[in-house]
């Protein structure tokens, strides 16, 4: 007994003079730079395979004599694969790593979503592990903020470059990943669930620099780790205990705010909206090619000052209000008043609402996911969440065309309503993250001592 409360208050004291160091030494080294670089690589593919629908549309559209339904299947078709690449990624990184899931990129629109579905749990899993608390949110977002790359290389080159060769754009950081992986450390974290203490220190020590004292980090890192192997036995039933079911709602609720929002159906058929609107597409899709990069910059650079909840609530207060005015404008347009004037308020519109979408909404789902799930339940929740994502974005991806078809302003209204139910229950539920330390913040979410 004496011997079990000397090595707790043992732990608890490398654990308090982590936090000291945490102050003291809040530096961010070379090895965290280059390895978020490397794990976002992908993620870059991710915005280009987002937007290439809406680059190529046009092209293909003529070219292949597809029919409309036949379209939608086809862009649908990205999040079907990465329905089937969710329901594999949580096992995936725990058997694998946090490294290695990407080398399963592989050609053609269903084996990309595969592979999307695989990079979109794992990317922002392995940064939040690896990178210190005071700037997590601020890296994690930087995989939206490469999406965002992607996207804008679309958008822009979609009109004037051949839709075979924009798909070939795609996979070029592909290959920079496919090499960087090799160079980059493991998650501490996975070390720990898999039981190589050294392992955990030697990962921490190339992340956090070779002079720096990791001991406290790593003594946090593997307590919290055994404690929650020791609580429960990371089966699949284990997510549903009571005590994890706020994590698990949060996750899931999130996610759904993320597609029913319409960002999957405006980002992969915007041609279609700025054609209807009678905005010129090639106008359209260059300012927007342009746009997306800052606006996504505005996450990166927000998030870890004003936290996770605020940058929530403004993007969805902002896609409700963009959404609701982009279906006035078709209102006013369909009655025939100033027509003009609301093609050039729709397009100013539809970048407001990805605007806001970008800065919470768009990315910020996926960083709190990273944060809140406990080790021994982050297989299992992980991916229920990342498919959830995933059905959900198909299903809107797939009907958003015919959405549009039966009315144009009609589905903005929607997009709309949701935008609003996303404030109240971001407000209730969604708990502020930044500032702690993962293990802090399961903790506390979970109630574990």
């Amino acid at each position: 007994m004496v011997v079990e409360e000397d090595r707790r208050s043992m732990e608890e004291g490398l654990i308090q003079q982590r936090h000291q160091n945490d102050i003291d030494d809040p530096r961010v080294t070379t090895c965290v730079i280059l390895s978020t670089f490397v794990a976002v690589c992908s993620s870059f593919s991710f915005g280009c395979a987002g937007g290439y629908t809406s680059g190529a549309e046009s092209q293909i559209m003529k070219e292949l004599d597809l029919s409309i339904a036949e379209f939608s299947a086809f862009g649908s078709f990205l999040n079907l694969g990465a329905a089937l690449g969710a329901f594999c990624s949580g096992q995936l990184a725990i058997t694998l790593g946090r490294r290695r899931d990407v080398l399963w990129l592989d050609a053609g629109r269903i084996s990309l979503g595969i592979g999307v579905g695989l990079i979109s749990y794992v990317v922002p899993v392995y940064i939040a592990e690896i990178t210190p608390k005071h700037v997590r949110g601020a890296f994690t977002s930087s995989n939206q903020l490469f999406q965002n790359c992607g996207l804008s290389v679309i958008y822009f080159f979609g009109t004037v470059i051949n839709w075979r060769l924009l798909a070939i754009i795609g996979a070029l950081p592909c290959i920079i990943q496919a090499i960087g992986i090799y160079f980059i450390p493991e998650s501490p974290r996975w070390l720990a669930k898999i039981g190589t203490g050294k392992e955990v220190e030697h990962s921490l020590q190339q992340l956090r620099g070779r002079d720096a004292d990791v001991s406290g980090e790593s003594a946090e890192i593997q307590v919290m780790t055994k404690r929650l192997e020791e609580d429960s036995k990371s089966s699949f039933y284990d997510m549903f205990q009571k005590k994890y079911r706020r994590t698990l709602v949060i996750g899931i609720g999130l996610m759904l705010i993320q597609q029913l929002s319409g960002a999957a159906g405006v980002t992969y058929y915007s041609n279609t909206i700025f054609r209807k609107a009678g905005f010129s597409e090639t106008v359209g899709s260059m300012i927007f090619g342009v746009f997306v990069i800052p606006k996504a910059l505005l996450a990166v650079i927000f998030v870890d000052k004003w936290g996770r909840r605020p940058l929530l609530l403004v993007s969805a207060a902002g896609m409700s209000i963009g959404s609701l005015l982009i279906g006035v404008c078709f209102t006013l347009q369909g009655m025939d008043i100033l027509p003009e004037l609301t093609a050039v308020v729709i397009f100013i519109c539809i970048l407001v609402y990805f605007g806001c979408f970008a800065i919470g909404v768009g990315g910020l789902p996926w960083v709190i996911m990273s944060e809140i799930f406990p080790i021994n339940i982050k297989v299992s929740a992980g991916t229920i969440v990342a498919l959830t994502s995933w059905t959900t974005g198909w299903f809107v991806s797939y009907a958003f065309n015919f959405m549009f078809e039966w009315s144009a302003q009609g589905t903005f209204y929607i997009f709309g309503v949701v935008g609003g139910a996303s404030l109240v229950f971001i407000w209730f539920l969604v708990p502020e993250t930044k500032g702690q330390s993962l293990e802090e913040l399961q903790a506390s979410l979970t109630g574990t001592t």
